[in-house]
């Protein structure tokens, strides 16, 4: 394998997953740092990530965040991998003490981790190239699970890694967005979410039911109501998702008639 090439490995298939009532391959996001938690980091990945993901036609389904805590890492990584297709992770695993991210994935699928030869070539020949040196520290950065393939980061060189269906990425958000842009061209999509929105300047108690009656008639449709106020004015934006324009559009036509519009 080329040094820093993303290769995807064999994902974990269990019963529960499977695409999702679109059709598309589902996934899940677990943002791992105890810096979101205490509000001391505004993450940006999830949202970066849930755009992307729609464009490929997998299905964002859940996110979870965690701190830099080993078992529950692992727990985590542990469900989401059985009940999705794809998870990604971001977060822990830079060169100090408390990045364990790459240690607790490797404890989720039972298998050794070590520093391996080609992600120390490519530390060795960056840090070469900066004139820093590849201490201990750096080194840690090398740390691959046995089985994973590395995955390119072309913005500080040091890689993340997949194993199963797992993709173990940085938490800066330059550093995430160019790993997800070297992951997502080797993974298999669905139809794009296609999405129409209708802003009701009406709360959402007056248009319950015709909404609710909608929704029965387009199963295969995700019909959403977001309420507002603004300079005391309450209402509602419904907003229709799908992977066929022309239900939408059906969907969207017969909302407008049916609130008066």
């Amino acid at each position: 394998m080329k040094p820093g090439l993303y290769l995807p490995a064999r994902p974990f298939k269990t019963a529960q997953q499977g695409t999702d009532t679109m059709g598309n391959p589902t996934a899940a996001m677990l943002v791992i740092g105890d810096e979101i938690l205490s509000g001391r980091t505004r993450d940006s990945n999830m949202y970066f990530l849930a755009g992307e993901l729609t464009r490929q036609g997998i299905d964002l389904k859940e996110v979870r965040v965690v701190g830099d805590e080993r078992d529950t890492i692992v727990a985590a990584v542990l469900a989401l991998s059985a009940a999705y297709d794809h998870v990604f992770t971001s977060g822990g695993i830079g060169p100090t003490h408390d990045d364990i991210t790459a240690d607790s994935i490797a404890a989720a699928f039972d298998t050794p981790i070590s520093v391996r030869d080609d992600a120390r070539a490519l530390l060795a020949a960056h840090y070469a190239k900066t004139g820093a040196e590849l201490n201990e520290a750096r080194l840690r950065m090398a740390r691959i699970p046995d089985g994973a393939a590395l995955i390119d980061n072309p913005v500080s060189t040091a890689p993340g890694f997949t194993i199963g269906n797992v993709h173990v990425m940085a938490g800066v958000p330059t550093v995430f967005e160019a790993m997800v842009a070297s992951v997502l061209p080797h993974l298999t999509g669905g139809a794009p979410l296609l999405s129409q929105s209708l802003r009701l300047l009406r709360g959402e108690g007056e248009i319950a039911t015709p909404l609710a009656a909608l929704a029965a008639d387009f199963p295969d449709l995700s019909i959403g109501s977001y309420p507002f106020q603004k300079d005391g004015v309450y209402g509602t934006n419904i907003v229709i998702r799908g992977t066929e324009g022309p239900q939408i559009d059906a969907a969207m036509t017969r909302l407008a008639r049916e609130v008066g519009l």
